[in-house]
């Protein structure tokens, strides 16, 4: 299975989002073999797209969770709230939340024990900046956020959880981490996961998200160790989202996954 995913972070209103919903569905119809596809819009549009998507083989996710099931959190989106508008993903940890909003390890953690409390399937973000990159620690400082937010839940199948390295210094800014250095670092992930775990960590899905384009796709999602793509800009353009969905498409042809 490969998975693209489309986060179109705090872009598009609900006429535009249904739109390009529904440009995302049109480009799988009458195919047999077709990746996991969910978007990620705003929440203001989750409920229009989850209509325009309802009879697609198009998935929705949600861009955040909240931590509590009700009560007296201004502008937080509960689990129930998200399964309720028809969510099957939320992203937890994105680079964006870590960095720009200050979200902790610790509440990291507890978003994706709600999370996993639910019927919404968490994907886990996780990833090095430019400082840890260049120094040399990125292995470890993942590893530390990676243990973080692991270490006190209970998974019970490598499909309750999804994990996205997310490299921060290769996000909005064009610059792609290369094959081999996403390979390595996946390959670091899954052994993390095996420890934290104790369970088979071949069974996981890691997805590559950083300035995934057309021009990248194929390249990374032929490699069997990267399990998908998370995409960001490329996935608010439909010309572009549907030559990674056709890259995905072949590769699975190809081998036969």
């Amino acid at each position: 299975m490969k998975y693209v995913f489309g986060n179109w972070k705090m872009n598009l209103g609900i006429r535009e989002s249904v739109a390009l919903a529904r440009g995302v569905a049109r480009s799988l119809r009458g195919k047999e073999s077709v990746p996991e596809v969910a978007v990620f819009p705003a929440f203001t549009a989750l409920s229009e797209v989850h209509k325009a998507l309802s009879r697609s083989r198009v998935q929705l996710g949600a861009q955040n969770i909240g931590v509590e099931k009700s009560g007296a959190y201004t502008g937080e989106v509960s689990s129930s709230m998200l399964e309720d508008v028809g969510c099957s993903y939320a992203l937890i940890g994105h680079s964006e939340r870590r960095w720009k909003f200050a979200e902790s390890d610790e509440l990291i953690a507890d978003r994706l024990k709600a999370c996993l409390a639910s019927k919404v399937t968490p994907v886990l973000c996780v990833g090095e900046s430019v400082a840890e990159r260049e120094d040399g620690s990125h292995e470890e400082f993942v590893t530390g956020q990676m243990k973080s937010a692991l270490s006190d839940i209970d998974v019970s199948n490598a499909s309750d959880l999804i994990v996205a390295y997310e490299p921060v210094w290769a996000i909005g800014t064009g610059e792609t981490a290369t094959v081999a250095q996403v390979v390595e670092m996946h390959t670091h992930i899954r052994s993390t996961l095996q420890s934290i775990l104790e369970m088979n960590a071949e069974e996981f899905s890691i997805l590559y998200g950083g300035s995934v384009n057309p021009e990248n796709a194929y390249e990374l999602l032929r490699e069997r160790e990267i399990g998908g793509v998370l995409v960001g800009g490329a996935s608010l353009k439909i010309h572009a989202f549907q030559d990674i969905l056709e890259a995905a498409t072949e590769v699975i042809t190809a081998q036969g996954a």
